[in-house]
């Protein structure tokens, strides 16, 4: 699953480790966001890496959680949901607006293929300094480079080079950014 191959959802241990995902987003849930220090050690149990400095409103929502590594000073809005079923790296000083998607799996295009059950995934990158506006959806395989900014409503389907302000249904470079 993690090397983009083939995989089962409903093998056991994907299974457990979804409902063990699950546990500790309703831990985190029940915190109240005044307790940072406690929220924080759950979401660094959840994660597969934090920063030491980060910051991630409720309603935060993800697959599995050991597969996300997120980024020193990197901050996530209200709904903020991860399928995680390849890494997803989130740089430093990243900011996600409310809503946002970032979706790793993926389904075979054939129908009897897709209806068999079988899934594959592909890896997201989000360079440092990377701003997502809100309501974005990144597709899988997505990388968006260092100090670029999505705007609002995009949905990413290839990558985004870095300094670079891009938008739209593909979302598609706008502008560069002089950095």
């Amino acid at each position: 699953m993690i090397n983009g191959l083939p995989y089962n959802p409903h093998d056991r241990e994907l299974v457990r480790g979804r409902l063990n995902a699950r546990r500790l987003m309703r831990e985190i849930e029940a915190i109240p966001m005044d307790k940072e220090r406690q929220r924080k050690h759950f979401f660094k149990e959840l994660f597969g890496e934090t920063g030491k400095n980060f910051y991630i409103e409720n309603r935060f929502t993800c697959d599995y959680g050991f597969n996300i590594y997120w980024g020193e000073n990197s901050y996530a809005n209200f709904d903020c949901i991860i399928l995680d079923a390849a890494p997803v790296y989130i740089g430093k000083n990243v900011m996600i607006a409310p809503g946002v998607r970032l979706l790793t799996a993926t389904h075979p295009l054939e129908f009897e293929a897709r209806n068999s059950g079988i899934e594959y995934a592909k890896p997201i990158y989000i360079g440092d300094n990377v701003w997502i506006g809100g309501g974005v959806i990144v597709n899988p395989g997505v990388t968006i480079g260092d100090n670029s900014v999505i705007g609002s409503g995009s949905v990413v389907v290839k990558d985004i080079p870095e300094n670079v302000v891009a938008v739209g249904n593909p979302c598609r470079v706008l502008k560069k950014i002089d950095n």
